[in-house]
């Protein structure tokens, strides 16, 4: 099995799952006490959110590269940014170093298109949902995606920051994101892209009308497929 490097503190919550599915996901593969190869880079999160808040993007992209250089350095074969929201200088961290780059909106892509649906709605941080580095790549990818209205994306982006990102799972945030899903499936989404990796602390099958598609869950089958098999 390949080493696979993880960019992670973004949040640690959703780091924490990552590593957890790596392992699950290796041990249904081949059984027995197997393991996930990995190693990861945790950063401190409280200074990434700054810079985004700060429009500091190219200082974001130089700390994650970095990042990603130390874990080449340490023996990954290939890197993850465990976040969605980062993958807005996914590009400046792939440069930065001669493993490939698993990307989190291709391989939702993928699921998404093996599933059968094309249209579907899109949560995350406001980053994420409104800006095009992240849907726009899923579009390119042949999707239809629909983003909540203006109090929608505010809604979420406030839970993911104040709730999720600490660890705070509140039954009144998990109504108020079923009403968002509402929202977007009575707008003819036919599946819903968890594209936060923490909404899945708050968001799971059982609390949508229609399929869900949990981030860090595709990623990390998609780097166990790749460390195993060589293709997601």
């Amino acid at each position: 099995m390949k080493t696979i490097g993880l960019i992670g503190g973004m949040s640690w919550e959703s780091t924490a799952e990552y590593y957890r599915f790596l392992n699950e996901f290796t041990r249904d593969r081949l059984g027995g006490l197997h393991s996930a190869r990995c190693v990861i880079y945790s950063v401190d999160f409280a200074e990434i959110e700054q810079l985004q808040v700060q429009g500091r993007w190219a200082d974001a992209g130089e700390t994650l590269a970095a990042a990603a250089q130390s874990l080449e350095a340490a023996g990954a074969d290939l890197v993850l940014i465990c976040t969605n929201t980062m993958h807005k200088v996914a590009d400046v961290v792939e440069a930065a170093v001669s493993i490939p780059l698993l990307h989190l909106a291709d391989a939702t892509a993928d699921a998404v298109r093996t599933s059968g649906l094309r249209r579907v709605g899109l949560l995350g941080t406001a980053f994420t949902v409104e800006q095009d580095f992240y849907r726009g790549r899923l579009e390119a990818a042949g999707l239809d995606v629909r983003i909540p209205d203006s109090d929608g994306r505010a809604l979420v982006h406030k839970v993911i920051y104040e709730e999720l990102c600490l660890g705070i799972v509140r039954d009144e945030s998990r109504t108020a994101y079923q009403k968002v899903i509402e929202d977007l499936v009575a707008a003819g989404a036919e599946g819903i892209i968890l594209g936060c990796t923490e909404i899945e602390l708050l968001i799971t099958p059982e609390h949508s009308p229609v399929p869900v598609f949990p981030t860090a869950r595709i990623h990390a089958q998609a780097a166990v497929d790749a460390a195993l098999f060589g293709h997601p």
